[in-house]
């Protein structure tokens, strides 16, 4: 044998990261040089305005029970901050006031209108304190859309928040398709008079920062307009705002929703503008869930009831239609699920080998085991031992004759063409059949086609 040149360190116990992989709680994320921007962030959710533009109109009673699952989420947290509704039909009016009713703190009810004076006065009576305000500001919009000027354009933004500012409003001003949009020449302007504005009437401007067509990169080396901790950095330094001033609303035409508003945070902009499951116009917006499993590592500690989550997606599916892709992150069905046998092999050595986090605890996601054609002899011993909840001398190892013949069934089953999963009910004929005092007893689930760890 060919001695080893480079040899490693042994070490008496593994070295498992705990300050960094705790299992009982979210991975932890230290960000260098980024920490002192994490103390003060939260999301916004925007399900019940930006996400059902994207889909069939929701009842008032379908938009009151999704604003109710946000504030169960949220637990008095304080992470989802916001959820912002149109007040465009008598429906949205409907749902919002019926939300306004139930008092609560989290997420603040807030509306979104238009930069004119006559959504202004859709608002005028409903009793919120913040209204999101559109204002589009790269010439895109402002020559193409608009058929105006830039200080044409300027002007009328001010007139109309100042309407809202009259009235005890807080303009959340939407600069719409910032990541197209000249940064010193119209939005660092546009910015400082809305500050001066906002603060001759004794209130703090907020801005969010809108990447509409997700053409926005996550990373200080890009140019701008694209570059995200370039926009937040001149919106801080050269517009004067502070961290809880600022947000940003992303979209995922890129696969970069979730990648750019996390350098948002990273670069301190306070809130970040999300959806449910990421619904929006055309790929989506940031999902929600996804910026609260980062919010979590980057907090350690929190309260979220991210079970709920589970909830949610039920709805979706149930109520609006809306099934929620296998494959997508922390609710899709194959998150935690797993149908490669080295995989099951090493998860009933220990859940943590293939598993980030206890999901079981922190999502009620229990790790799941699924038979197909690349499960072997370990994820059909595993299915076994799951199923039928067995411990200690009574596991059946993936080495047990019966286990062969129950994948040599299996193994057929593909060689003819087969392409779906082997369902609960065949594998649980066939381990009766091998073994039949499993017969007996009480499986651990009743659900097709797989097992819970």
């Amino acid at each position: 044998m060919k001695p080893i040149k480079y040899k490693c360190f042994d070490v008496e116990e593994p070295e498992l990261y705990r300050s960094i992989y705790p299992y009982e709680s979210f991975p932890v994320a230290r960000i260098e040089g980024a920490d002192s921007f994490f103390s003060d962030i939260w999301v916004s959710d925007t399900t019940l305005r930006d996400g059902q533009q994207a889909m069939r109109a929701f009842s008032a009673l379908q938009s009151v029970q999704i604003y109710q699952f946000l504030h169960d989420i949220d637990n008095g947290e304080g992470a989802i901050r916001q959820s912002e509704f149109f007040v465009y039909s008598e429906n949205d009016r409907n749902a919002l006031l019926k939300c306004l009713e139930l008092g609560y703190e989290f997420p603040e009810v807030t509306t979104w209108i238009r930069a004119s004076k006559d959504d202004f006065k859709l608002i005028k009576s409903l009793g919120v304190t913040e209204t999101g305000m559109l204002m589009s500001c790269s010439d895109y919009h402002i020559f193409k859309k608009f058929n105006s000027t830039r200080s044409e354009t300027m002007q009328n933004f001010l007139d109309v928040a100042e309407l809202c500012l009259k009235e005890g409003i807080k303009p959340r001003c939407h600069l719409e398709d910032i990541t197209r949009a000249d940064m010193n020449g119209f939005v660092i302007p546009l910015v400082k008079n809305l500050k001066d504005l906002c603060e001759s009437y004794g209130v703090d401007v907020k801005i969010r920062a809108c990447d509409t067509l997700g053409v926005g990169l996550p990373f200080e080396q890009a140019e701008l307009p694209r570059s995200v901790p370039k926009i937040a950095r001149m919106l801080r330094e050269e517009g004067g705002l502070t961290n809880k001033q600022l947000e940003w609303h992303g979209h995922n035409d890129f696969h970069l929703g979730v990648a750019n508003s996390f350098a948002a945070w990273s670069n301190g902009m306070s809130s970040v503008s999300s959806t449910l499951l990421g619904i929006g116009e055309r790929c989506g917006n940031t999902s929600l869930e996804g910026m609260l499993a980062i919010y979590c590592q980057l907090k350690n500690e929190n309260n979220l009831k991210l079970e709920i989550l589970n909830d949610v997606a039920d709805y979706f599916a149930s109520e609006l239609g809306f099934y929620v892709h296998e494959k997508y992150p922390i609710m899709g069905a194959d998150f935690n699920t797993t149908k490669a046998g080295i995989h099951a092999d090493g998860l009933l050595k220990d859940p943590e080998i293939y598993n980030s986090f206890d999901t079981k605890k922190l999502l009620n996601r229990p790790i799941v085991i699924m038979i197909n054609q690349s499960s072997g002899s370990s994820g059909i011993a595993g299915w076994i031992n799951n199923y039928y909840k067995l411990q200690g001398e009574n596991v059946i190892s993936k080495r047990d004759p019966k286990i062969q013949l129950i994948k040599e069934w299996v193994d057929e089953q593909y060689a003819n063409g087969r392409t779906d999963i082997i369902t609960n009910e065949e594998l649980k004929s066939l381990a009766e059949e091998y073994f039949p005092s499993f017969a007996a007893k009480e499986p651990q689930t009743k659900k097709m086609a797989h097992t819970e760890l």
